[in-house]
């Protein structure tokens, strides 16, 4: 949610109201993020205020975007709460502005604090096995474009920028993970489309009674066909962790999974190789943190995450612990 490009009033207006979502009365841009330019838009339609969110996409190519899209348009369907893709007149969902593939999304109630309970974490859950649930049906495909085959073109990009400890760390894991997916265990595992980024910053919550209630998952641009696992062990390694150090918070992640397996229980398979996925989820953000920091792009209002966060908490899902700060 950087702004790579810049959207003006004047240039919003008319696209949004050919979109028929009114009168454009306020558009402010999103400084979250780092993938997409993303702007809050507030429209006024039949006396009534509507808020929704405008991308435009940087990196995803227009034949690659309706599996996103489409996708979400899906889930919302399917009664998952995720943003719904507005259409034009003739059904399509992907638009262009300024040159570049566009679209619009209602925004989601309640908001997005960072907190993290117990209880969030099992509706985290939850909702989460509803939405592999729905998707079962989808039918578009598109792989993981930040799965292991991105790994391994990655990490000798940013070996150069790493010390010692830290590339053999790195390469060590990446063999390891190669490894794994040629396994038998692995081609068992439940697949299916995945969020794949599925961090307490992508979703929304509400107070309804003076107790939270979760109110959509949003950003599926990292979305693909991957494996369930691996979207779960993405959530464990964000939501069920200490993030000043890395370490993991069993309760949390027995909450996590309560509210997972309480909708779609674990495979055998999925038991087996969940260590192996925690492992693979930390590397995955190593990397694409990694390459975020050392190889930017210009943007207003980004700034790179922090790539050893993910350092430590891939050094404590191996089990030692961190040798830096």
């Amino acid at each position: 949610m950087a702004v790579y490009t810049t959207v003006t009033f004047e240039q919003a207006a008319p696209f949004l109201a050919d979109l028929g979502l009114g009168a454009l009365q306020d558009i402010q841009p999103c400084k979250g993020g780092i993938e997409n330019t993303n702007y809050f838009v507030d429209t006024v339609r039949g006396g009534a205020q509507h808020s929704y969110v405008l991308t435009l996409f940087e990196r995803l190519s227009a034949e690659q975007l309706p599996f996103y899209l489409e996708l979400m348009r899906h889930l919302a369907k399917a009664g998952i709460a995720v943003p719904m893709p507005v259409a034009d007149v003739s059904g399509r969902i992907l638009h262009s502005l300024s040159h570049k593939p566009a679209c619009v999304v209602n925004k989601l109630a309640g908001r997005n604090d960072g907190a993290v309970t117990a209880n969030r974490c099992e509706q985290v859950g939850a909702m989460l096995a509803r939405m592999h649930l729905a998707g079962r049906d989808y039918s578009l495909a598109q792989p993981n474009l930040r799965g292991l085959a991105w790994w391994n073109e990655t990490i000798p990009t940013v070996l150069p920028h790493l010390d010692a400890a830290q590339a053999k760390l790195i390469q060590s894991e990446l063999a390891y993970q190669n490894h794994i997916a040629a396994g038998s265990a692995y081609a068992a595992l439940p697949r299916g489309a995945v969020h794949a980024d599925l961090f307490r910053d992508n979703v929304m919550f509400d107070v309804v009674d003076g107790h939270d209630l979760l109110t959509g998952f949003f950003d599926f641009y990292f979305a693909g066909i991957d494996t369930w696992l691996f979207d779960i062990c993405v959530c464990l390694n964000d939501w069920c962790i200490d993030h000043a150090t890395g370490a993991a918070d069993d309760a949390l992640q027995a909450s996590f999974l309560k509210g997972y397996e309480g909708i779609r229980p674990l495979t055998q398979a999925e038991r087996g190789l969940q260590a192996a996925m925690l492992r693979g989820a930390a590397l995955r953000f190593w990397t694409s943190r990694l390459w975020d920091f050392y190889l930017p792009r210009e943007a207003s209002f980004l700034t790179p995450h922090d790539p050893t966060h993910f350092e430590r908490v891939l050094q404590h899902r191996l089990g030692f612990p961190p040798s830096r700060g």
